[in-house]
């Protein structure tokens, strides 16, 4: 049904999409991910087309800080409490919405050499989200999975992703049973937070 972590993280690092989905008695939501780096104005209009279109990237701590990108409100009242910040976009885009411009505010989020706040606009396009330390260990959510102790640091790429939640085409959510057809629709790998949670714990005790 899921497909191995092993086998998720092989085609993440090479810059393909992955679809991970958190529990059913959480939001039950299966999200589009892609590593920042890799984010192309293709990747990006197939993200908007299937997704909710509100694309976001979790990001270290360090690295919010390092760009100056604040959080969105002082007392988060969201239910998840998904830490969002301040939206942008990379000074060299234009009206900062279409693909090609979101793409690349995506890929310059994690380009380790852009460190000056003010190459990017606020607000913008994009909305950057601040993971937790400690990954999916602390947090069971798409945010640390996508980053913090997870996908990205398994794979040893720049530590961001580019997320967003499928969508069906009457614009509901996307179910486990939706998901799972999706994914066999487009050769995409598709994985669970709880299964990355026991691949990790078991690296760990080794």
């Amino acid at each position: 049904m899921f497909d191995s972590i092993e086998a998720a993280l092989d085609d993440f690092r090479v810059g393909r999409f992955v679809i991970i989905m958190d529990d059913e008695t959480r939001e039950n939501e299966g999200d589009l991910v892609l590593a920042a780096q890799y984010m192309t104005p293709e990747k990006m209009a197939f993200m908007v087309r299937y997704t909710s279109g509100l694309v976001c990237v979790p990001l270290t701590a360090e690295r919010l800080d390092l760009l100056d990108i604040p959080m969105m409100v002082a007392c988060n009242t969201d239910k998840m409490k998904t830490a969002y910040t301040v939206t942008v976009d990379f000074n060299e885009t234009s009206t900062g919405i279409s693909a090609r411009d979101r793409a690349l505010t995506v890929r310059m989020l994690v380009d380790p050499s852009v460190t000056d706040p003010q190459l990017f606009n606020r607000p913008g396009h994009v909305l950057p989200l601040k993971a937790r330390e400690g990954g999916v260990l602390v947090r069971q959510g798409h945010t640390e999975a996508a980053i913090d102790a997870d996908m990205c640091k398994l794979s040893g790429l720049h530590l961001g992703a580019a997320i967003c939640e499928l969508v069906k085409e009457d614009g509901s959510m996307s179910r486990r049973d939706d998901c799972l057809i999706f994914s066999k629709e487009y050769n995409i790998r598709i994985i669970t937070i709880h299964s990355l949670i026991e691949y990790i714990q078991s690296k760990n005790e080794k």
